[in-house]
């Protein structure tokens, strides 16, 4: 902790408290945390370990409402091809490579035409399955364009509620009889709108309430207020279905006061429920912790929401839960579903005997290298007591920077925890509230490759993992391949955005800043930073930019005027637009927390409590 900076940490964090809220558990007073390892070179790393074991006796939950599926084909007359995004990001020194894998083959009987895949579509969160939150396909928006006599709001397309989710993107759709390029919007009205994206006007609408619901009510917690409805970015297919599937969850509350979570599969184009869907979420694990009977812990729905955005790995759905307001009881769950057939997969609890441990992230969406999972879990009991392989006693993971395997079902691979991570926990200071980067690889000063991935919580210290042994936990150290303390002003409620080379950070009353990759290590210090601060909730940057040219980063503020900010990515400190340099031309009304801007096709795409704000070239 930088001692020197603690009154203005205090004061962001008590601000956090207020406007951001904790999904994973309120923003309290930190305690301070110890450097253990400095951030000019990694420290010492611990073998591999294998965590712990897959989990025997996983239930497979009850499936859900019956629906009218659309088609059978998971492919074009047979000439479907993978969909699947790669989540290498190659460029630079850095030598990134793509990790994904295709999400289906052809040979369906489906009677439609699948669309191809477009390289300007944004399909998942943060762009991509790494979560970069780099779109490297633009050629309209550059550094000489992008400013207040050229560039500004070109209109604002109203929804039924809060976009809390970010907005997704397909170019080039066949749909309503033509092609078009389409914006697909999810509200905590619990509706998915498929809007032209280029005049707003609605292609369709569907409600995901089934008969006699309602959204949920926010359960007396300020935090997703004041319906629940769909929280998560949903995740988009093109190869699933006879027309492509974008993917949601979504909460309801029936006449009888009864709450549901289920999963849904909507057609691209039509937004009829695909695969017999939707598929009501119920689950269960081997356990004695919260809400657990006869030595299983039983997954409540009224007791969750899915706050992180929704995953899309080699043909699964992974979900990750998370609790409203620290409300007990409740625990950790990461639970998959067959993007084929919405049928649950698999299921882990990551406090199965004890409590805590919700994934949320502010919004942020687990990663991926392409075969494993990364994230970070919120407070929760953790069991400083471990086995053999380092794994703790009672299978407890709270508060741990995570690696899941996914085959043959979920379990954990490896994980990082702080030396004072229950101490962290107890006073809410925990990793969860911010996102894991998955970065691509990069060869250090002795010419090793390295496997890295990134991410901060609240107590602002960025911890540089290695992907192929991630530290473990040791109570006297920390066991980190890097960790660079006292940079970050505040504490992170989001995700870093990457690109050539620099990996970009939004905390909390603080400037974003930029941290250079060299050598496979992150700058100790930022090399530029934002001429401006950021309010609660910090921010989440996105970047646009042709291959490794014309890099700008986005960010949008929160605040009774909201605000979209864009930079030269090369050089922070060198402001090139924001929405209200032109007075109240540009400005489209109070902002909401947890957002990140959505760059696709020459327009940037904002969320807020009751549209999505569309910027471009005027």
């Amino acid at each position: 902790m930088n001692y020197a900076r603690l009154s203005n940490w205090l004061f962001a964090l008590l601000l956090a408290t207020m406007l951001a809220g904790c999904s994973g558990g309120s923003s309290s007073s930190p305690g301070g945390e110890s450097s253990a390892t400095g951030g000019s070179s990694p420290a010492s790393e611990s073998g591999t370990g294998s965590g712990a074991s897959s989990p025997a006796g996983a239930s497979t939950g009850s499936g859900g409402d019956s629906g009218s599926g659309s088609g059978t084909g998971s492919g074009a007359g047979g000439g479907g091809t993978g969909g699947g995004t790669g989540s290498g990001t190659g460029g630079g020194t850095g030598g990134g490579t793509g990790a994904g894998t295709g999400a289906g083959t052809g040979g369906g009987t489906g009677g439609g035409t699948l669309p191809a895949a477009n390289a300007k579509d944004v399909t998942t969160y943060h762009n991509d399955i790494a979560r970069t939150g780099q779109y490297l396909n633009e050629t309209v928006l550059t550094p000489a364009n992008v400013n207040a006599t050229l560039f500004g709001k070109l209109g604002f397309y109203a929804v039924d509620g809060a976009v809390d989710a970010e907005p997704l993107y397909l170019a080039g759709l066949p749909i309503a009889g033509g092609t078009h390029n389409v914006l697909y919007v999810a509200t905590e009205n619990a509706s998915v709108y498929a809007l032209d994206a280029d005049t707003g006007a609605t292609l369709w609408q569907v409600s995901t309430l089934g008969a006699g619901e309602t959204p949920s009510d926010d359960h007396s917690c300020p935090q997703i207020t004041p319906t629940i409805g769909i929280t998560a970015t949903p995740v988009i297919d093109r190869s699933r279905g006879p027309h492509g599937a974008i993917y949601v969850v979504a909460m309801s509350k029936d006449g009888s006061g009864g709450y549901h979570q289920r999963i849904h599969a909507l057609d691209l184009t039509t937004g009829a429920p695909l695969f017999g869907g939707p598929t009501e979420i119920a689950a269960s694990f081997p356990g004695n912790g919260a809400n657990s009977v006869n030595g299983r812990v039983v997954f409540d729905p009224k007791q969750y929401a899915e706050r992180q955005s929704l995953l899309l790995l080699n043909g699964v759905i992974y979900t990750g839960w998370t609790s409203h307001c620290d409300f007990q009881p409740y625990s950790g769950w990461v639970i998959a579903y067959s993007a084929d057939t919405l049928r649950q997969t698999s299921v882990l609890n990551l406090t199965p005997n004890g409590s805590g441990g919700a994934i949320w992230m502010s919004g942020a969406g687990m990663a991926s290298d392409g075969t494993s999972i990364y994230f970070l879990d919120a407070n929760g009991t953790f069991d400083a007591t471990l086995d053999a392989s380092g794994a703790p006693s009672s299978g407890n993971y709270g508060n741990a920077f995570l690696k899941l395997a996914t085959s043959p079902g979920l379990s954990v691979a490896d994980y990082f925890q702080t030396f004072n991570t229950v101490q962290e926990s107890a006073a809410d200071i925990d990793l969860g509230s911010g996102g894991a980067l998955v970065l691509p690889d990069f060869t250090d000063a002795n010419g090793v490759l390295r496997r890295l991935a990134v991410g901060a919580g609240k107590n602002s210290n960025i911890y540089v993992v290695n992907r192929d042994a991630m530290g473990k936990f040791d109570p006297a150290t920390n066991h980190v391949y890097q960790e660079v303390p006292g940079q970050l002003g505040g504490p992170e409620f989001g995700m870093p955005a990457y690109f050539n080379n620099m990996v970009y950070f939004g905390s909390i009353g603080d400037p974003i800043k930029a941290f250079r990759i060299s050598g496979a290590l992150l700058s100790v210090a930022p090399v530029s930073e934002t001429p401006n601060n950021f309010g609660s909730p910090g921010a989440t940057p996105s970047v646009s930019a042709n291959g490794t040219s014309n890099g700008i980063v986005w960010a949008a503020e929160n605040g009774v005027i909201a605000a979209l900010h864009a930079y030269d990515a090369a050089n922070l400190a060198r402001e090139l637009y924001n929405s209200n340099q032109a007075g109240a031309r540009d400005q489209f009304g109070p902002g909401n927390k947890f957002i990140t801007p959505m760059i696709a096709n020459g327009k940037v795409y904002v969320g807020t409590k009751n549209g999505v704000a569309v910027f471009g070239l005027r």
